[in-house]
């Protein structure tokens, strides 16, 4: 993953968002389609719900954010996908962890532990980013960032 420049508007590379977008879908696949099962009543129905719900939340950290007028904003706007994107596939490693039969659930495991591995870089991404939103904001902390 890498950002196009310091000072730049918070972005991906296609090689990265294309990779995400792959394991994102093949996830929903697997959630959606695959024949998995728990033990657990409506485990299945959530964990179909939370992998559609992380890709929606990895769309929109990889959007576009040059649209926004002022570098601050686009790093908060960067910042908080990118916390969206933590939660969500926290909730969905909690309910891939329900996961307990079924044909396909050893891929649907594969894909997630993939993907997980290709998001593991977003939190140093984000530690960029907030300390670039600290400078900009002149040393202090920032405010609802």
């Amino acid at each position: 993953m890498r950002e196009r420049g310091a000072g730049a508007v918070p972005a991906f590379d296609a090689e990265w968002v294309g990779a995400v977008r792959a394991g994102s879908m093949a996830l929903v696949e697997f959630a959606v389609w695959g024949e998995i099962s728990s033990a657990r009543l409506g485990a299945v129905e959530r964990l179909r719900k939370r992998a559609l719900e992380l890709g929606a939340k990895l769309r929109s950290l990889c959007n576009d954010r040059a649209w926004i007028p002022h570098p601050r904003e686009q790093l908060k706007s960067a910042l908080a996908g990118a916390l969206a994107v933590s939660e969500a596939l926290a909730a969905v490693d909690a309910s891939v962890c329900e996961m307990n039969g079924g044909r396909d659930l050893a891929a649907l495991q594969q894909q997630h532990a993939a993907l997980a591995r290709r998001l593991d870089g977003l939190r140093e991404r984000s530690n960029c980013w907030a300390a670039e939103l600290e400078a900009l904001n002149g040393g202090e902390p920032p405010n609802g960032a």
